[in-house]
Formats: structure tokens, sequence, C-alpha cells
């Protein structure tokens, strides 16, 4: 079932275009991600399905209705802000009972709704707490906590995690996704990081200048981006002009690749995992020599910078007992590349 579908929406703030004739439906219950670089659009887009601004062209529907104009308080679509937007002077209990208050119900219920809520973001015995004692962890359950209490239909997330270290945005990371699944409601999380993207999403929308490039899985935007945007903001890759001969492609450098049949387009993306490095060099396909001009350790992953004919391929090889701990800067080595793992790609 199809729970929030845009229709050609566009904005404009005076000459600038920062969304321009979005189209597509989110399903129900599922966990979607726009991601992009700062100036998208991307928040644009997601304060516009609040309610907080108005587009200029296109529809908003939630399960058929038509909410476009519907005021914010009145859209059962709960928020939660980059910065939480917590209320300094109240305490846990009072910023989660907040919006339940607005609506009027008893105490009763009320106290049994923050509790139900206050458990589910494992924040018991935090009632009484003052919004200035909380960690920033603490601070976005709370945050989670009220717009969840209020039982929405649909939950913004706008960046909930940049303000948080690395350690704890990767907790955090899996929190969020967690609670999203038991409750199975309808989620769009907005943020330019890619790992957050491709961890926690069931579908992705890429955009770029306001404009959605890709929609799909996470694995589909990742191993078959739609063009050189996608491939190298999502993730790392080798990018090359390349001229396209039948199932052939020819580097600027004169190097000649097998590519899959029917491909098109006048990039090459190859991800660094995808290049296989060795001393031993086989006679075959895809197969060149090169110099190693830099390594970088990595703990997990072991980097290489390898110059084929004054073209330099980055390779990724996990640092295992299978990994040949001899290539040293200045070797002599091979790279292997499959045309299956070679993207061929329009220019954005």
């Amino acid at each position: 079932m199809v729970k929030l579908v845009l229709r050609d929406i566009s904005k404009k703030f005076e000459d600038t275009t920062a969304v321009d004739y979005v189209d597509f439906s989110i399903d129900e219950g599922s966990f979607f991600t726009f991601l992009g670089p700062s100036g998208c659009g991307k928040t644009t887009l997601l304060r516009m399905i609040a309610g907080f601004i108005k587009p200029d062209t296109g529809r908003i529907l939630l399960r058929n209705k038509d909410i476009t104009h519907i005021p914010s308080e009145n859209r059962e679509i709960g928020m939660v802000f980059q910065n939480y937007a917590l209320f300094p002077h109240l305490n846990v209990y009072e910023n989660i009972a907040y919006g339940l208050k607005i609506k009027r119900i008893t105490k009763k219920e009320i106290g049994n709704k923050v509790e139900k809520y206050l458990n589910l973001v494992r924040l018991e015995g935090y009632e009484n707490r003052k919004i200035t004692e909380l960690s920033g962890g603490e601070q976005q359950r709370v945050a989670l906590a009220r717009s969840l209490v209020v039982e929405p239909k649909v939950l913004l997330l706008d960046e909930p995690l940049s303000n948080l270290d690395a350690k704890l945005r990767d907790k955090m990371r899996i929190e969020i996704r967690d609670l999203q699944k038991e409750l199975g409601i309808t989620t769009i999380f907005v943020t330019h990081d890619q790992t957050e993207a491709l961890t926690m999403s069931d579908k992705i929308a890429v955009f770029n200048k306001g404009k959605c490039i890709q929609i799909g899985t996470p694995r589909e935007i990742y191993a078959a981006p739609t063009n050189t945007f996608v491939a190298t903001f999502v993730g790392e890759t080798n990018l090359f002009e390349a001229e396209i001969i039948d199932d052939e492609a020819k580097l600027n450098n004169g190097i000649m690749m097998d590519i899959k049949k029917s491909s098109t387009g006048s990039y090459l993306s190859i991800r660094p995992q995808d290049i296989k490095i060795s001393k031993e060099f086989k006679n075959m396909r895809n197969t060149f020599k090169g110099k190693v001009e830099k390594i970088q350790f990595n703990g997990v992953v072991v980097e290489y910078i390898v110059d084929v004919v004054r073209t330099k391929f980055k390779v990724s090889a996990l640092n295992n007992i299978y990994i040949d701990t001899e290539i040293n800067v200045g070797d002599e080595v091979s790279i292997l590349i499959h045309k299956n793992t070679i993207n061929v790609l329009n220019n954005a």
C-alpha cells in the first residue's frame, strides 16, 4: 500500500530552484532516505511534507488524502529536527507530554502514553531529568519519543545524527532503525551521509540541485548508479572518461577494457574493492601492469594507488590472512578488473 505520494512538487526561493518537480511515492511502513549534498533540496522537500513550507506546484497525498494545504498540526506527521528543538524549561516527561496536552486527552492517558514511549526509547527513570542534564544521545531519544507519542502516520527525521560523535552515531543508527521496524511507522530520513543512507534505508532517493536523480534500494544505488554524480557521491569509485567502441572502452591513455555489451555512456565507474591486485602477472582479459605509488593501512582495509600508464587506480583489499603482504610502494603489480564490475555512465 502506498503511504505518501509527491506529485510534481516544486519550490523556488527568489531566483533559486530548491525543489525541481519531484514526483515519486513512498511505501507504507518503509524507511525512506533523502540523500544528497547541502543545498540539494532534501530538507526543503521534508519541510513541505511536514507543512512548514508551501509548494509552488504539485500535491502531497497521505493515504489518498490531499494534505498539501492542511496546517502542519493537523497532518498526523511527526518530525525530529536536527537540533532536536526540545524545551529547556521543561523536564523529560513534560517535553514528551507536550503534544498530548495540546490534544487535551486525560492526564491518566497522557501518563500511560509517556511511560510507553519512555520505555521504547529506553529512558525509564528519566522523567524528572532536565534537558540540560542529558547527553546528546539521550536528548535525541527524548525528541524521538516526543514525536512518536502522538502516534503520527509518518515520522520525519531531519539529519538527527549530525550533532553526535562518530561512535554514538553508529549506535543511534541501529537504535533508530530497530525502533522503526518495531513500530512499523513510515519514516523519511534526511542525510548527506552515505553510510547512514546505505545502512539504514529500505529505499534511497538521491538528490542534486533540486532534482531527484535516482531512487532504489541501497544495493541498487551503490551497484548500479544512474550517472557520474551518484557514482561519486555514494561510495568511492574510480571514474575515467572513455570512448565506447562496441563492447570495449578506450581510456585517454590508450588502455582498452572489455565492458558489458550494450553499454552506453562516456565514463567508466569502477569501485576500488572490485579491482584485484597481485604480484603475479596473468595473461587474462582486463589485466593491467602498473606500479604501486601509495599504500594506506586503515585496519580492516588496505588501500593502494596503482599507476597504470599515467592513470591512477585506487584499489581496496580486505586486511586478512589471504592478502599479499609483500606488496610495497614501488613494486610492479597487476590489477584485474572483471567487466561485470564496470559501470558505463553518462556525466551528471
